[in-house]
């Protein structure tokens, strides 16, 4: 078994390195939203900052969560431990101390993806240059998750890392449901039909899910069947379930594996044996709590077997 620090390194690296691509992915969603949707009924940037739980960090540093605001606290701000520039950051510190454990090509990649977001931040705030420099981030992480694929020795170090890509993607997808779901427009209104079913659009591209949801459900975007899909779909890289059945095939090629193994039985069987298609949103918002603290527990359990203690958190 590799050293604690090593273990541990590697997992962060993979979950700040798909913490960048998530943020950079709900900016340009939300971005492109705006243009969809009539004034009225635009769900504004606050619900970003809901998603990525940094209400407290941002309400120190600015009065309202307006888009200039939002992006330029999203993007780069060294206040948030969650914005782009910051996992960058963490990611690039983590992969520098596990160099000797991951392909050169890997961490020269790391590297410059992050001069790439210092350097060009400024592009991301306005909206001229900011689908562009959002696609640079966004490609640059999914280069060096290929990178990683296809050049580091598939070893307890690789299932590590993929243990914390997956929790993190976990992560996110629920606090999109979450968020998304409740800032949804309510009512039956035939009115409204239309820009609802563009908002549950919204959700779905956020994850990259769209053609995906097409492609397995072959019916049009309402809100069962999304939520159908992206809780208990066991094919998309990004569903719920999928993500804890991955974690599950790695951590069975670890030792010590009995307790985090059971963290992630009791996540499943939560998941299977719910419906939540047919929650309400008061319904959806409990389900998604228990989902919730049964990622921590599993985070939790990897932790206190694998890493030493007092190491690095989220």
């Amino acid at each position: 078994m590799m050293l604690s620090r090593v273990a541990e390194n590697l997992y962060w690296m993979a979950r700040y390195l798909e913490r960048t691509e998530n943020v950079a992915r709900l900016i340009t969603v939300n971005t492109n939203l705006l243009l969809d949707l009539p004034r009225r009924v635009l769900p504004g940037w606050a619900p970003l900052i809901e998603i990525t739980g940094s209400r407290e960090i941002f309400a120190k540093q600015y009065a309202e969560p307006d888009e200039r605001s939002v992006v330029k606290f999203l993007v780069g701000d060294a206040a948030n431990p969650g914005s782009i520039l910051s996992s960058l950051d963490l990611a690039r510190e983590n992969a520098r101390t596990v160099r000797d454990f991951i392909p050169r090509e890997a961490w020269e990649q790391v590297n410059e993806l992050y001069l790439y977001a210092k350097n060009h931040q400024a592009s991301g705030l306005g909206r001229r240059r900011r689908y562009e420099y959002l696609r640079g981030v966004i490609l640059g992480v999914q280069q060096i998750a290929g990178l990683l694929a296809g050049t580091m020795t598939h070893d307890e170090g690789y299932d590590l890392l993929r243990m914390g890509r997956n929790l993190e993607r976990a992560d996110m997808t629920i606090r999109i449901i979450d968020v998304r779901s409740e800032n949804l427009l309510p009512g039956k209104s035939e009115e409204l039909t239309p820009f609802e079913n563009i908002q549950w659009v919204s959700v779905l591209k956020s994850l990259s899910a769209y053609q995906m949801y097409r492609r397995a459900m072959q019916v049009r975007v309402r809100r069962p069947d999304v939520l159908r899909f992206l809780f208990k779909e066991r094919l998309f890289p990004r569903a719920i379930y999928y993500t804890i059945s991955e974690v599950e095939n790695c951590l069975k090629h670890l030792p010590r594996r009995e307790v985090p193994l059971g963290s992630v039985s009791r996540l499943r069987e939560l998941i299977t044996g719910s419906q939540p298609e047919l929650l309400d949103q008061a319904g959806l918002h409990l389900f998604i709590d228990d989902l919730e603290l049964g990622l921590i527990e599993l985070n939790s359990a990897i932790s206190d077997t694998y890493f030493l203690p007092g190491g690095s958190s989220a």
